[in-house]
Parts: structure tokens; sequence; C-alpha cells
């Protein structure tokens, strides 16, 4: 298991105070770095990793180590520097090492360190040569299917380190685990990148064994395949055991935007003009991982995604730090059709009362009419407004409404789309030359818009011109 420590300093860990820090282990330890130099790693004499200091990044945005790291940590103020630490937990003294090069960052810098009380600044003596072998240093355990990540950080984000682990699984043909106790949570940034099967969050059942902190079925680990598999069908009592009703809710909304390739074009609106019409406020910052450290900016954002075309851009959005908290991921891609974007913006109410749901209509007039929608689904469930997410059952997904673009209206035919075997009959919106349609579903409580919801796709996909749009 890697254990994380993160020194949170007001002044930059340049190389001189980073050398000072990573010399807590003495001059016998040797140094090295990634490719890219992302990565500095202190290692024994023999090659093996003890400690790993990602790159220090600079968060401009108020409350991401309130979000990610809890209510009671004290960061400077912004901008900052997060410098994490890793230390490997197959030697005793990585642990002490990780907080010692911590600490020694915030003494010469300032700042604090997470978790709190965890710096220290005292010499760490390590054997010359520990036992065992560690070929892998940024995973626990790696099979020929399989790549294992141990934590017990109480909120566990999609880091960099972590974006990275699970792009170079996927190049490997590997899947990605992330086995954890049962009362570590997940960031939806992170469950949205795990993506389901092959991946796994992995949890250990306080009864013994292990269960799938997103479906509840019992695991196993087989040692032939060198991975984690479903073992009887059942639920683990742990994921349904702490299962209760909520008055906490989710509002999610999934959409598609197409543009047509242009060098004035700036992505990123579509999501502002949402979040703007939702909550009052612009995204208040960005990146492409978490903690979101960079100020909002649609034009920086459209570069990064530039630089990095024909290559797919995946990013985080995050929300001022008051309710309703939300959060949003996009990916950003070149298709066939133009420049789609890839939207999934999640808010959290504390009240059923307080979801907009009566000016959802409204917005996705105005994304049809101004930001090239092409669908959005809408849906309610009953989960924590915080938007993380617990290894136990939550409400599922409802129906709220769901939006066909014009493009898709043309191809199906809009006599047909208009006409839907569904109680709620859809709304014009755009152009009366060329009109999407808003299909009603329900309002979030009726468990029956999911077959509404079905029904209309099976009409839509019928249509004589072919697929629409999967709602």
């Amino acid at each position: 298991m890697t254990v994380d420590v993160i020194a949170l300093t007001p002044k930059t860990p340049d190389q001189a105070s980073l050398l000072a820090a990573l010399h807590a282990g003495g001059p016998d330890l040797e140094l090295t770095a990634t490719d890219d130099g992302a990565v500095l790693q202190l290692c024994t004499a023999a090659g093996r990793p003890l400690v790993a200091v990602e790159a220090p990044l600079l968060v401009h945005v108020p409350g991401e180590a309130e979000r990610l790291l809890g209510a009671a940590t004290t960061p400077p103020e912004p901008p900052y520097w997060w410098t994490e630490v890793r230390a490997t937990t197959t030697a005793p003294e990585a642990e002490r090492l990780a907080k010692s090069v911590c600490g020694r960052l915030t003494m010469l810098l300032g700042g604090t360190t997470w978790p709190p009380g965890a710096a220290r600044t005292s010499r760490v003596t390590v054997p010359d040569e520990p036992p065992g072998t560690q070929d892998f240093p940024t995973v626990d355990a790696l099979t020929d299917s399989t790549a294992v990540v141990l934590s017990d950080r109480p909120l566990l984000p999609l880091t960099a380190w972590l974006s990275d682990t699970l792009r170079a699984a996927a190049q490997s043909n590997r899947a990605l685990h992330l086995v954890t106790p049962p009362h570590v949570r997940l960031t939806l940034p992170l469950r949205t990148a795990l993506g389901g099967a092959p991946n796994r969050w992995v949890v250990q059942d306080p009864q013994g064994g292990y269960y799938d902190g997103l479906s509840g079925a019992r695991l196993a680990w087989q040692s032939g395949s060198g991975t984690f598999t479903p073992v009887d069908g059942t639920l683990a009592d742990a994921f349904t055991a702490g299962a209760a009703p909520t008055e906490h809710r989710q509002l999610t909304l999934t959409f598609r935007a197409v543009h047509v390739p242009d060098e004035r074009l700036v992505l990123g609106r579509a999501l502002e003009t949402a979040w703007r019409h939702l909550t009052g406020s612009p995204p208040l910052g960005w990146g492409t991982a978490e903690p979101a450290n960079l100020p909002w900016s649609p034009h920086q954002l459209t570069d990064l995604a530039r630089d990095r075309a024909p290559a797919p851009t995946h990013l985080v959005a995050v929300g001022a730090p008051f309710h309703p908290a939300s959060i949003a991921t996009q990916r950003v891609a070149r298709t066939t059709a133009g420049v789609a974007e890839e939207v999934t913006l999640t808010l959290g109410y504390e009240r059923p009362e307080d979801m907009p749901l009566g000016t959802l209509e409204s917005l996705a007039a105005t994304l049809v009419t101004e930001h090239a929608l092409t669908t959005m689904l809408v849906t309610v469930r009953a989960a924590r407004a915080d938007l993380t997410l617990p290894p136990r059952v939550e409400g599922p997904p409802l129906p709220v409404s769901f939006t066909l673009g014009p493009r898709d209206v043309k191809s199906i035919g809009l006599p047909r789309a208009e006409r839907p075997p569904i109680p709620a009959q859809p709304h014009r919106l755009g152009s009366p030359a060329s009109p999407a349609l808003h299909y009603p579903l329900g309002d979030g409580t009726d468990p029956r818009a999911w077959k509404a919801l079905q029904t209309l796709g099976a009409h839509l996909k019928t249509a004589a011109g072919g697929p629409a749009s999967r709602p």
C-alpha cells in the first residue's frame, strides 16, 4: 500500500528546497527521475524505490484543498503550491521518509502538511537493502492482466498520478484495480475515469473478503489470472447494510455538442452556459486532474485541446466552494462530424426542492441555439450532496428529460421523432425550420421514467433514416 503525504506551501518548491527536502534520507539514497521529469524518486543503492515526489502544482482555485483533503485542512491563500509525496509501505522507513520530505519543505517554505501533524524534519535512516524488490514503483502489484493500487486516503481523487496509471494500464492491456478500506470515498472524476470493467474499485469487506465498491458484487483474488473477479453473483452485506434513505440529491446533465472546426472556435462555453444557468456563476477552476488548479478560462482550455489534437483531451472543472456543490468532466475529441465536446455536469443539493428542474428546458433551448447541442440526458438520484461516492448502494439515477438536436431530428424525420409512444410529448426548440426536440420524462422520483426513456430510444433507433444518437 502507498501512503500519501502532501505539502501545501505559499512559496515555490524550487530546486534548492526540493534537494534539501529529499536529503532527509541521507546521501546514501539514489535520486532518479521519470523520462519527463514529472516524478522524482528516492531509491536505495540497489535501486528499490522508497518515495516518489510529483512535480509541484500551483493551485489558483479556492476550496480545492478543503474539498479533497477535508474541511479541517488550512492551506495558504491561493495561489499556493501542492506537492504530493508518495511512500511505498513495502519498506517500513518509507512513510517516515515521506513525512520528513514534506516537513522539510514546509519548514523552508512555510505552509502546512496533510495529513495534519504528518510533518517531520528528522533524518531517516534506511537500511542498505530492504528485503524484496519492486520493479514497478507506481503500483503496489502488477500481473499480466492487472495493475493493483492500494490506498487508504479518505477521499481518493483523480490525481495526475492515478490518471497516468490508468492510461499506462490501458496501453499495456491491463485493468486497474483500486483496493481500499470501506471508509474510503471516490470523487466523481475518478469514478468516471474508472469507467467500469475491467477496471474496478475493490473494497476490503469488514466481515472478510472483498467486494466491488460500485456494484457491490463479492470479489476474490484469482492467483492464476492475477486479478479480482466476482465469485458467486451475490452482493456483499457491507454494500447494502449502509444504505439509508437520504434527502440529498444529485442532478446530472450528460450532453454532447459538435462544432464545425474553425480557428475561431472556443471550447468550454457550452459547459459554462450550463453552469451559469443552474448555479448563477461560471465554473471556478479547471485542470486535467484533481486538484483543479487553474482559474476557469475557455480560451486556455481551447489552447490545450488544440495542442493535444488529434489526441482527445480530458478535463475536470469545479465550482465555487459553497452550495450547490458542482463538478464536471469534459472530453474534447475530433470526429468525422467535427469537434465534439462530451460533458457530464453534476450538482449536489441537500433538499430535493432546491433542484432547478423547471429551468432545464430553457437551458436545452440555449444549448441548441448557441452551442450546437446534439443530445442531452438529465437524471436525478438520491445520493450525497457533496458529490463523493461511498462504497455503498445509493439511489439509482432516474431520467428527467432527454433533448435531441436538430441534426438527429432531421435524420430521423420530424413527424416520427415528434410522436414517440410515451406519455409526455416533446417540445420543439430552436429554429422552426430545423427544430430540436425536448422530451420530458419525469420529475426524478418515478422509476417508470426509465421505461419511457427505453421506449423513446427504441422508437428513435428504428427510424427509417437510421439510428439516432443514443439517449
